[in-house]
């Protein structure tokens, strides 16, 4: 598909009822019912507070696709493109009968229900799901298991969403995208579905590339067997992990919106229309691993303490009367040469102060500051 292509679906298919961050099983559960009947659904599970998780099913080939989102429940971006591919398919014009026709999706659109209505990390009993694959101590953690079971999946799409903070390398590009084949042993060798799994992102990552040039990375592939990713991978199923992340002045993340659902395509269009036996995985080693250069706002040369320095600001999301508010809190002081800011300020040698009055220190949250008597705002524009 032509870059062109990909943006008129995408523009003509986003799913316009989800946007910003905050997405629950309450903006989902229309759309579920007007996916019907091509999108047959059902409810899978419950969580621990006894929400539904709901399981989607779409297409009639015989490549059987695994896909589940918000298994964190404040990582949303991904479940957004889900419903702006689902409408794609709805629509004759859309091009991609040939998918359907090829493979069967089964999606969970928010595995974490409790989660993602706290825009919490964890699920309602503060436990993280992607460290559950084992011990399966939790209601949501069983619902996956079961859906892999019955299911019995060729692919699986491990969806998520990362930190502001990654780079590509140690670069001053943002990881705007990120993906892993995840490790199956210790030992992280290169197994023969790790070699399908990483034929199939070297795939995305040239659709990528002209669209976002060097804002792709490869997430750390540490092998951690309670991780659900690395688990299904062990069981010899092709795992991706894919990572929504940063985009410049995107902290809503509709941008990067927009190029997950480009990857959901690419990567689905290439397993449709190909048998992978991981020959071409090569192509993986060309993107770079992720680095942790960034922070949401660095201010250079500011005099604290007789000498100058940088001062790290990191956004806290918070979630304020249904709406995710960012709120900036000074993370370090200290020379940050070796890092750099989505927004920088120079302080020219001035002291910086908090809107009180009183010079910055590590936790402050301010969402300005003063230097020089002119009150400068922290948040992205």
């Amino acid at each position: 598909m032509q870059k062109e292509e990909l943006k008129s679906l995408f523009l003509k298919h986003k799913e316009t009822a989800l946007f910003h961050r905050y997405i629950t099983n309450k903006h989902i559960e229309s759309l579920i019912i007007k996916l019907a009947p091509k999108v047959k659904f059902d409810t899978i599970g419950t969580s621990v507070l006894n929400k539904p998780i709901y399981g989607l099913k779409i297409g009639n080939g015989d490549k059987r696709i695994l896909m589940w989102s918000q298994m964190h429940g404040n990582e949303s971006t991904t479940t957004k493109a889900l419903f702006d591919l689902l409408n794609t398919f709805l629509k004759e014009d859309g091009g991609l009968n040939h998918i359907l026709s090829s493979c069967t999706l089964y999606i969970i659109p928010i595995l974490n229900p409790d989660g993602a209505e706290l825009y919490t990390r964890l699920n309602a009993n503060q436990v993280d799901l992607n460290r559950d694959a084992q011990n399966l101590t939790q209601p949501e953690s069983n619902t996956l298991r079961s859906a892999f079971e019955t299911f019995q999946p060729h692919f699986c799409y491990n969806l998520h969403g990362q930190r502001t903070i990654f780079s590509v390398g140690n670069t001053n590009k943002p990881a705007t995208l990120s993906f892993l084949a995840p490790a199956q042993d210790k030992e992280c060798d290169i197994t023969p579905n790790r070699k399908v799994a990483m034929e199939v992102i070297g795939v995305i990552n040239n659709v990528l590339q002209p669209l976002i040039p060097g804002q792709i990375g490869i997430y750390d592939d540490a092998f951690n067997l309670n991780c659900v990713g690395d688990t299904f991978q062990s069981e010899n199923v092709p795992t991706i992990l894919f990572e929504a992340g940063h985009y410049p002045n995107d902290y809503e993340r509709e941008i990067t919106r927009e190029y997950i659902y480009t990857s959901y395509l690419a990567s689905l269009d290439y397993i449709a229309q190909t048998d992978i036996k991981g020959d071409n995985y090569k192509s993986y080693y060309n993107i770079p691993e992720n680095g942790k250069c960034f922070y949401d706002v660095i201010i250079r040369n500011a005099y604290h303490n007789d000498i100058l320095k940088d001062i790290g600001i990191q956004y806290q999301e918070k979630l304020e009367n249904n709406k995710i508010k960012f709120i900036p809190k000074v993370d370090k002081i200290e020379n940050l040469s070796n890092f750099f800011g989505h927004m920088e300020i120079d302080a020219n040698g001035k002291e910086v102060f908090g809107t009180s009055g009183e010079p910055l220190k590590v936790n402050n949250e301010n969402v300005c500051v003063i230097i020089n008597n002119e009150k400068i705002s922290l948040l992205s524009k």
